[in-house]
């Protein structure tokens, strides 16, 4: 073997330990390291509120992954909110919104991931409302897109399992046709779509879920937008031709909400726990627990 093949096939071997490593490392502390294209991380390790414009989270030791400190978001009987956070990034139109960064990019692509663990005694489905990305673009948070993550309703032939639902805020010029926020009746609605894993059946409660999603605007003049959700590291279901905001350019990605919203209602008092949070410009992936990978089997 030549000199120069014998190195490059040492150089990619130690990529590959390298790669394996990060991989494999414990993710209950991952805030500690920050990766490349990380906007924004909250594993609960430590008090991180100020973070969040809008907001709590009831931090408990034991209850996060590995054991470490999770975040804990009570349902009461009959209750349809159970709190959540509220995080913006880059340039937003408002002092109240006030970003984790500099706060003068404009994003248009982001991924967020989260943990997700429903305890084996979780009465009911997915509890409708999740997560999602959104550009807002004033005081009045008027948005202009919403990426929304939620369940299928419940009851319902979808209650098992988790949707994208995207949403315009524009007409597919780019002009706002919204007034304020959750404005559904003006909203321009793209089509949703569940995901193949029923990740609300009753079999797979009492055991950590990673959800990532992704989200590209679409280029001015073009329906070349995406969507797409991650479960456990596969990807369930995709959306790539998307007029998300028209020729729309005045403010990018600018929020995610990590949510805890039951349309109708808790059916008993019940709580469900989120862990590391990530808000990125790549790819996140879900890590593993004690370096082992915490997917469960193919649905």
């Amino acid at each position: 073997m030549y000199p120069l093949q014998r190195s490059l096939l040492l150089l990619f071997s130690l990529s590959a330990l390298i790669s394996q490593a990060v991989v494999g490392a414990d993710i209950a502390n991952e805030c500690a390291t920050m990766q490349p294209g990380w906007i924004w991380c909250e594993d609960f390790e430590q008090d991180r509120s100020a973070d969040y414009f809008e907001g709590n989270a009831d931090r408990q030791t034991g209850t996060g992954v590995n054991d470490s400190i999770g975040a804990a978001f009570l349902f009461a009987k009959n209750a349809a909110g159970a709190g959540g956070l509220k995080v913006a990034f880059g340039r937003t139109p408002d002092n109240y919104i006030k970003p984790v960064d500099s706060g003068t990019q404009d994003y248009r692509e982001i991924y967020w991931r989260m943990y997700l663990y429903h305890p084996k005694t979780w009465v009911g489905g997915g509890a409708d409302k999740l997560s999602r990305a959104t550009i807002l673009t004033d005081n009045h948070w008027t948005q202009a897109m919403i990426a929304h993550v939620w369940s299928g309703a419940d009851p319902g032939n979808r209650a098992k399992f988790l949707l994208i639902d995207p949403a315009s805020g524009t007409d597919t010029a780019g002009n706002i046709i919204t007034k304020g926020y959750n404005d559904f009746t003006n909203l321009r609605w793209l089509g949703n779509k569940a995901s193949q894993y029923p990740i609300f059946a009753q079999q797979n409660f009492g055991q950590w879920q990673c959800i990532e999603a992704r989200v590209k605007l679409n280029q001015p003049g073009h329906s070349d937008g995406v969507f797409q959700m991650f479960i456990n590291d596969r990807l369930e279901v995709e959306s790539t031709t998307l007029n998300w905001i028209g020729s729309y350019s005045n403010y990018g990605i600018n929020a995610v909400f990590f949510e805890n919203h039951w349309n109708n209602g808790s059916p008993v008092a019940q709580t469900r726990y989120f862990d590391n949070l990530v808000i990125s410009t790549q790819r996140i992936g879900c890590g593993s627990i004690n370096g082992t990978p915490t997917f469960p089997p193919p649905p």
